[in-house]
């Protein structure tokens, strides 16, 4: 009996792919709309873009044209081709924004999109589009139903951004502690993050590393830029200590702020 089974199973599957290449080759735009129709529904959208590829000329003006161009759109995007999905969608809803697919046709384009969006520490150009093809939508669209699911995935770029941004900054910092010079620069990078990102989860480590890069410029300079550094570290203490009084990096901060004030007095006795 297992046999027979496995002998009609591959008798069927034989002839499906039999007919599957008919389609390919055959000249009748009709047979392949068909059958691609078939494949989409039945999952295989490897195999209907194929077909689909084949006929989208063809069917252009024509009203099959509106459903050919969804679905041909849509195997792209199950086959995780992003990029051309993206492109696919956004042309569908140009082509046709009185169709009931047009709202969902631009989401599944700003989706697709996020999906090419890369890990944080990559080049973010991706990212930066997606948000803008999002907010491109949530524009066009204020009243969708999608509107929850496309504010999330701007939250999750922007906090990709964001990381992308102070893990930036802290890298200053790491390369100040073999190259003195470069901690004006992380200074700057944390001064920028912060003001670019106010609402940041990440603004207490931002804020010490910000002192810690003064601290440490401070106390190595150049005897007459010192005491003007001392003083602008000794700021940067004060306003990490005032924002985060529990903060866990508190026992650090100390140890760095009397060290702070204690080359200060230097040039107070002068004076």
């Amino acid at each position: 009996m297992k046999n027979i089974f496995y002998t009609l199973l591959l008798t069927v599957v034989l002839s499906s792919c039999s007919e599957y290449q008919k389609a390919l080759k055959s000249e009748d735009i009709a047979t392949k709309f068909k059958m691609g129709t078939e494949l989409y529904d039945a999952g295989k959208y490897s195999k209907a873009n194929k077909l689909f590829a084949q006929i989208v000329p063809q069917y252009r003006g024509k009203p099959q044209a509106e459903k050919l161009m969804y679905m041909y759109a849509n195997t792209y995007y199950e086959m995780r081709d992003y990029y051309l999905a993206g492109y696919q969608f956004e042309r569908f809803e140009s082509q046709y924004p009185k169709s009931e697919k047009a709202e969902e046709a631009l989401f599944l384009s700003a989706k697709s999109f996020y999906e090419l969006s890369p890990v944080y520490s990559k080049e973010q150009i991706e990212t930066v589009t997606a948000i803008e093809k999002l907010q491109m939508f949530i524009n066009k669209y204020p009243e969708s139903e999608y509107l929850p699911q496309a504010n999330k995935l701007i939250q999750e770029l922007d906090y990709k951004l964001e990381r992308k941004a102070f893990e930036i900054a802290k890298l200053y910092n790491k390369i100040a502690n073999f190259e003195s010079a470069d901690y004006e620069a992380s200074i700057k990078a944390f001064d920028n993050f912060l003001l670019d990102y106010p609402g940041t989860t990440f603004r207490e480590e931002a804020m010490y590393y910000r002192f810690d890069s003064a601290y440490k410029l401070g106390i190595n300079s150049v005897e007459y830029k010192r005491e003007d550094r001392l003083n602008t570290a000794i700021k940067y203490y004060n306003a990490f200590h005032k924002a985060y009084p529990e903060s866990e990096f508190n026992s650090e901060a100390e140890e760095m702020i009397n060290e702070l004030q204690t080359a200060i007095q230097h040039y107070s006795i002068k004076s």
